[in-house]
């Protein structure tokens, strides 16, 4: 590789590209969700190092980057308001990683930068858990530790190859133990439990204002999952009812106020009684930050999945709600009967709260409500008759349905709108599911008939993958109820009398469908829902098997491998014989890989012969490393022949035979009839057989004369 014209690319150049690439990679799905400012100067600071690592130029003065710094901080104070908690930290640490690369000179820095890299990697989950962005993050971490082994190997050019195959096999090799902990390691909650400004959340609120919903249309995100067990409700029957808005004040319809819920309570879910037939499901509820659990409308059996992993649950009426905001991902089985009905509130006093109207707001519209009711036709009907007027109003007065009703636009006078219904009903007539909703409960209200709002989802689309119906945030929306007398609450909704093919859909292109598939059209984006998918199944298998392995689903495990395992003790103990086991492997490893001392042909003979010699009861001679060589035996034959115990004969062969092999260790092997080694294999077994002779003699009883 080669600059233009500026000489080879040195190996500390290219070090450094693959580690500001490997950094790159790990911080990338950061820079949309961080403020503009860091994520330019993060592209700009990598991409200034990038230029000084290809051209090999000096690095840039640290003024330069203490004033950045500076600058990094107060930005971030200014941004956040904060240098602490979960947006500010990643910003700030993003900016430090991207200016510590300025000053990469030594292979400490190079450490620092990667461990870095490391915690970026990691702060993604707290924003995404998706099987994508695991298998993005290890990359990450396969590049970042691959940048570590060049960082440790400083001599010579190794390959990137190289570096990249090493610590591949490290990570093959940490993978048991890896299995080996989410398996059995203890945990209190969910694997990823998120604090409380992560997580994502699925847009409803109990608190409505118009164009809200409209919003949630174009989202495309998953809210949650629903498997039937048997019966499919239709379309038009998927209705899942999330929080009741009852108080509006002009401008934003809010939910029912704790002392009207305690109320409520005293006569909650127990008087309904189930009517028609029944269907089970379970829903698998994306976090929602809110208590309200958007179950099937006529859901009257519901529990949690394991039941002791997710917050306490409780019906109020057709409504289910949790003791604390839902936050994590959560997993409910239930039973529901979609011609139940709410009648748990009854009489007079319990429907003014279901009356009331701020005063002061929308006159136009609450002026001809009365005069509608003042009509003979309706003037003494009942609530029913009274919906199935305005009903009729809304098909046959030109109403409208738009994803774009521009509820902020000013009115007459330039200011804001203030009466955002009377514009709705009697001016404009286009609007979303919301704009309906709410305007035929004010209608209903203003004509003397207990009504309120219900928000939700509408619909589902069938995922043909793994049999699944996936609801959208796109298939938020709002619909009414109405007091009947006799019957209690009863469903109405007013989308359907001018838009109903969105009531009556269940799947397809959607109305606010973004994404590619949203801009091809029908034919060119079939391929695109087929692959999306085969990616929603994928999820959701890795949301169950992965993201929700709870305390429960581990012992239940457990017990079914034959495990004895009953509470986080006991898989404690199971993780230490783990580790001890692992320990006990690595070092019996270590001992298997440590280095021998490889012994060549000579100096396996010469061993034989250092052997045979001590065993006469010869001592080694002095200043030489076993074994040593035979002229030295030789010469200490010699030196110790007046106190040598052995026979003249012995020792003087000996002597013989050591000098010649000593001759043969050093000889010329062109001038040898027969190769030295092998002759002097020869004289060493000639040795080792007198040396054994004698040994017999001296060791042998004496006879008996």
């Amino acid at each position: 590789m080669r600059h233009w014209g500026m000489g080879p690319l040195t190996r500390e150049g290219r070090d450094t590209l693959w580690l500001l690439l490997a950094l790159a990679w790990s911080l990338a799905p950061h820079l949309s969700r961080l403020p503009l400012w860091c994520s330019v100067g993060t592209v700009l600071a990598l991409l200034w190092r990038a230029g000084l690592a290809w051209r090999d130029a000096p690095l840039p003065p640290r003024w330069v980057l203490f004033i950045s710094l500076a600058g990094a901080v107060g930005l971030t104070l200014s941004t956040h308001q904060s240098l602490f908690g979960r947006d500010a930290g990643i910003t700030l640490v993003t900016v430090l990683a991207a200016l510590k690369t300025l000053e990469l000179r030594a292979r400490r820095d190079a450490f620092v930068i990667t461990c870095l890299g490391f915690f970026l990697a990691f702060t993604q989950f707290l924003y995404s858990q998706s099987i994508v962005m695991a298998l993005l993050m290890l990359l990450a971490a396969w590049a970042l530790l691959s940048s570590l082994v060049l960082s440790q190997r400083p001599l010579g050019r190794p390959s990137i190859g190289s570096a990249l195959k090493a610590s591949g096999i490290s990570l093959l090799w940490g993978l048991p133990l890896m299995l080996s902990l989410y398996v059995f390691f203890p945990r209190l909650g969910p694997l990823w439990s998120l604090p409380s400004d992560a997580g994502s959340k699925t847009g409803l609120s109990d608190r409505l204002k118009l164009g809200h919903v409209s919003e949630l249309a174009l989202d495309d995100s998953i809210a949650m999952r629903v498997r039937f067990d048997g019966v499919v409700p239709r379309p038009n029957q998927m209705y899942f009812r999330g929080p009741v808005l009852t108080w509006f004040d002009g401008q934003t319809w809010s939910a029912r106020t704790l002392p009207f819920r305690a109320q409520l309570s005293m006569e909650a879910g127990p008087a309904i009684q189930a009517q028609g037939p029944g269907l089970s499901y379970q829903v698998t509820l994306e976090p929602t930050r809110l208590r309200s659990l958007p179950l099937l409308d006529g859901t009257l059996v519901a529990r949690p999945t394991p039941p002791a992993t997710q917050p306490d649950m409780r019906r109020w009426g057709l409504d289910w709600e949790t003791g604390r905001p839902v936050g994590e991902r959560i997993q409910v089985s239930a039973q529901a009967w979609l011609d139940a009905r709410d009648t748990t509130v009854e009489g007079l006093t319990r429907q003014t709260p279901y009356l009331q109207l701020p005063a002061g707001f929308n006159p136009r519209t609450l002026a001809w409500a009365r005069t509608q009711r003042a009509l003979p036709s309706l003037a003494q009907a009942d609530a029913r008759t009274v919906s199935l007027a305005l009903l009729q109003h809304i098909r046959t007065e030109k109403f409208a349905y738009t994803l774009a009703p521009e509820d902020d636009a000013p009115g007459p006078d330039g200011l804001p709108e203030r009466h955002l219904i009377d514009r709705f009903w009697l001016d404009r007539r286009t609007g979303f599911c919301e704009h309906f909703a709410t305007a035929y409960v004010v209608v209903m209200r203003a004509m003397g008939v207990p009504a309120r709002v219900v928000t939700g989802f509408q619909g589902a689309e069938l995922n043909t993958v793994d049999g699944q119906y996936v609801v959208r945030n796109s298939d938020a929306h709002a619909w009414a109820e109405f007091w009947q007398e006799g019957e209690g609450w009863v469903r109405v909704d007013p989308t359907a009398a001018v838009a109903p093919d969105r009531i009556e859909r269940s799947g397809g292109p959607r109305l606010g469908q973004g994404g590619l598939a949203g801009v091809l059209g029908e034919g060119q984006a079939r391929w695109w829902r087929t692959w999306q998918a085969y990616i929603d199944a994928g999820n959701h298998r890795w949301n169950v098997w992965v993201l929700q392995y709870a305390r429960e689903q581990q012992l239940g495990l457990l017990q079914n491998w034959g495990v004895d395992a009953h509470n986080w003790a006991d898989l404690l103990r199971i993780c230490a014989m783990i580790f001890a086991a692992v320990s006990l492997s690595g070092l019996a490893w270590l001992w298997w890989q440590r280095p021998r001392p490889t012994l060549g042909p000579w100096d396996h003979t010469m061993w034989q012969l250092h052997r045979s010699l001590v065993s006469l009861g010869l001592t080694a001679p002095e200043g030489c490393p076993a074994p040593a060589p035979a002229l030295a035996w030789a010469r200490r034959l010699r030196e110790t022949s007046s106190a040598n115990t052995l026979p003249k004969e012995l020792s003087h062969f000996l002597q013989v035979q050591l000098s010649e092999l000593d001759a043969l260790r050093y000889a010329d092997p062109g001038e040898q009839t027969m190769p030295p080694l092998r002759e002097a294999q020869r004289l060493v077994k000639q040795i080792r057989q007198h040396i054994q002779t004698h040994r017999r003699t001296r060791t042998a009883p004496p006879r008996q004369p």
